[in-house]
């Protein structure tokens, strides 16, 4: 049958995000890994680029149910840990997807041996970001 491919975008409307951060007693940033905040904090708008980064972690996680569709999820949307959806830089600023622990598991269970490809824009008040998902 060869390699099926399963896409997944997601928009992230900045102002609103910035907002989520900036309220008191937050834990949205828990959902990044000390990588993704490091490298958020060398960029000159930290909350713009996490925009970025949220938005690939989603649309990896709706290429992933696309790929189930007619199927059950492979693991309940409130146990998906996004630290474990890691968007991992090259030092050219390009951006790949590295699964580890229980995410890893679950998509590998579920599907087998993935690869992805990512893309992220930012455009005035908007993240955008596109993860196609192929079955190996």
């Amino acid at each position: 049958m060869g390699h099926m491919h399963y896409i997944g975008v997601d928009i992230v409307h900045v102002p609103g995000f910035r907002e989520q951060l900036g309220m008191p007693g937050s834990r949205f940033e828990e959902n990044f890994t000390a990588l993704e905040l490091r490298v958020a904090g060398q960029r000159p708008d930290r909350v713009l680029h996490l925009a970025g980064r949220w938005a690939a972690k989603e649309a990896f996680i709706k290429a992933w149910s696309q790929a189930l569709y007619g199927r059950p999820p492979a693991m309940s949307p409130d146990l998906v840990d996004f630290r474990e959806i890691v968007i991992q830089p090259d030092r050219w600023g390009r951006v790949a997807v590295e699964l580890r622990g229980d995410v890893a598991r679950a998509v590998a269970e579920s599907l087998g041996e993935v690869s992805t490809s990512l893309s992220i824009s930012h455009d005035g008040d908007v993240a955008v970001a596109t993860c196609l998902l192929t079955k190996v």
